[in-house]
């Protein structure tokens, strides 16, 4: 995609996709306090508590990826350990039981940006998996480059035809939305720093994204 878009017009599509995914777990925190105002059956108020403290975990679950993912986590420093992205996808994905995690990553450090990218590609491949599925994720430095694969397979793996252009830079400026918005992001993140980004083809049972990033 050659098109410039305005860096506004971009914060304003990517704030739009993450009050789209916050405001479910946030919604239903505000369900379970105005069920408890009106509720005395113990029964019933133990049940709007368990819903409470659900809503709570996913809400920062779903905060602590965006941090990593989208942010400036990590402090000031060049690299961030990658535990801190296993946990974050973990909590994103692994605690409802559908998407098993497969976390092939040795490196005690890798930078900022792999793991931007690292988080963001294993976001888009887990979305894909509707029913479900194995999410296995890998990153390797070697000298001068990190190297980042992530794959996806279950029994129906559905991937946006826009996510897919726009991680391939095929996309149109006018393709460009909320929910392309992260997708798009990558591309930019990699080419912008002479890498490249691998994607496998349309239509096979499963997906398999790689990025190489220069260091």
């Amino acid at each position: 995609m050659t098109h410039p878009i305005d860096s506004i017009e971009f914060a304003s599509l990517l704030c739009s996709r993450l009050c789209h995914d916050l405001l479910s777990p946030v919604g239903a925190l505000n369900n379970g306090l105005e069920l408890m105002a009106d509720e005395t059956d113990p029964d019933m108020r133990q049940r709007c508590l368990d819903l409470l403290a659900d809503s709570a975990r996913t809400s920062a679950n779903k905060l602590k990826f965006f941090r990593l993912a989208f942010g400036s986590a990590g402090g000031f420093g060049d690299a961030v350990p990658p535990h801190e992205a296993r946990v974050a996808i973990e909590g994103m994905f692994a605690r409802t039981g559908r998407v098993k995690i497969g976390w092939m990553v040795e490196e005690q450090m890798l930078g900022k940006l792999p793991v931007k990218v690292l988080l963001n590609l294993a976001l888009i491949v887990g979305d894909a998996l509707v029913r479900g599925g194995q999410l296995d994720i890998g990153a390797e430095k070697r000298p001068g480059v990190t190297e980042i694969v992530v794959r996806g397979e279950g029994p129906k793996v559905v991937l946006d035809p826009d996510l897919r252009a726009a991680l391939a830079g095929t996309l149109p400026a006018e393709g460009l939305a909320s929910r392309t918005a992260a997708a798009w992001m990558v591309r930019q993140l990699v080419t912008n720093a002479g890498g490249e980004i691998a994607l496998s083809p349309a239509g096979e049972p499963m997906l398999l994204f790689g990025a190489s990033i220069p260091e």
